[in-house]
Formats: C-alpha cells, structure tokens, sequence
C-alpha cells in the first residue's frame, strides 16, 4: 500500500468525523451544598470562664461551614444582662446572628415577651428586630405594632404603628 493512499484515508477520516459527529452535550449537575454533618434532637452548648454563654435545642439542625440550619429551634443567649429566649419553626444561626422564621417567640428574664412572624437577634449587639406585625406584653401592659426593636444593651424598645394598652401602678 502506498503512503499516499494511507495518509489519504487518514485525512478522510478525521474530515468525515468533523462534518458528521456533533459534540456530545454534558449536563452539568447544579452544585448543591452538602452540610458536613446533620443532627436529630440536639442541643448544643457554648461555654466560656463564666458559665453558659449560649444554649440551642432543635428537633433537626444542619452544619455547615459558617452556619447552622435549625428547625425547631429553642435559642437562649446568657451572654449579657438579659437572659433572652427565643423559639421559631426555622432558625438560622450565622457569625452570632439568629434569623428566625414562624411563630417566633422571644422571652427575657424581666418579663418582656414578644411574639411575630419573623426574627433577627443580633447577640455582639443585643439587639433583636421583627420588622413584621408583632404583640408584645410585660405584666398586665401589651404593645403591638408592625415592627419592633428591642435593645438589651441600653434596656429600650422602638416600634412603628402602636397599639398600646398600659396599666399604671398605683402608689400606696
């Protein structure tokens, strides 16, 4: 066989690939993230010289890399002056921020209780948000309006659209 004809049916070849194979189309998969680990009725504690600092139960948490993923969550943060509870369907704690989602129920030692749809506690600052309609109550006095913030740092609160019903004390 002579080399002409060899390189010949070798050019042909690669031609014919070229004119009649179409690329195979690759799909390529969305890139979900994968918790590193995953957890069933649990409760987590932070401690530091002093004692509790923070306390988290859950029915089922994720964790990832920077986050926890809560359902269920039962939050309570012992790190400043006011021991703060919180309770929701959904939590989400990232760099010392609780977000939380449904039914969410915030309790503080004196006695101020809030509850809203929607939450965000901010632990560096002690500050909790709810910039959703909310009730808010301590003793026999209820407040409700369509957002709220409660500042533990300086014991203060700020609303929008108030509704108030104060009970005075009466002084002996």
């Amino acid at each position: 066989m002579n080399i002409n004809y060899f390189f010949s049916f070798i050019f042909l070849s690669l031609i014919m690939i070229y004119i009649f194979f179409d690329p195979m189309e690759i799909k390529q998969m969305d890139s979900k993230e994968i918790p590193l680990f995953s957890l069933d009725k649990f409760t987590l504690h932070e401690l530091d010289t002093n004692g509790l600092i923070t306390l988290m139960n859950g029915s089922k948490a994720k964790r990832y890399s920077d986050r926890y993923d809560v359902s269920n969550i039962d939050y309570t943060d012992n790190s400043k002056e006011f021991t703060s509870n919180m309770k929701a369907k959904h939590g989400l704690y990232k760099k010392e921020i609780v977000y939380l989602n449904g039914d969410v129920f915030f309790t503080r030692v004196d006695g101020l209780r809030y509850f809203s749809q929607k939450a965000v506690y901010n632990k560096k600052k002690e500050i909790a948000l709810s910039d959703v309609d909310y009730v808010a109550s301590m003793g026999m006095s209820q407040l409700s309006g369509s957002t709220l913030e409660v500042d533990n740092k300086n014991n203060t609160m700020k609303s929008k659209n108030i509704y108030a019903i104060y009970n005075f004390k009466e002084n002996p």
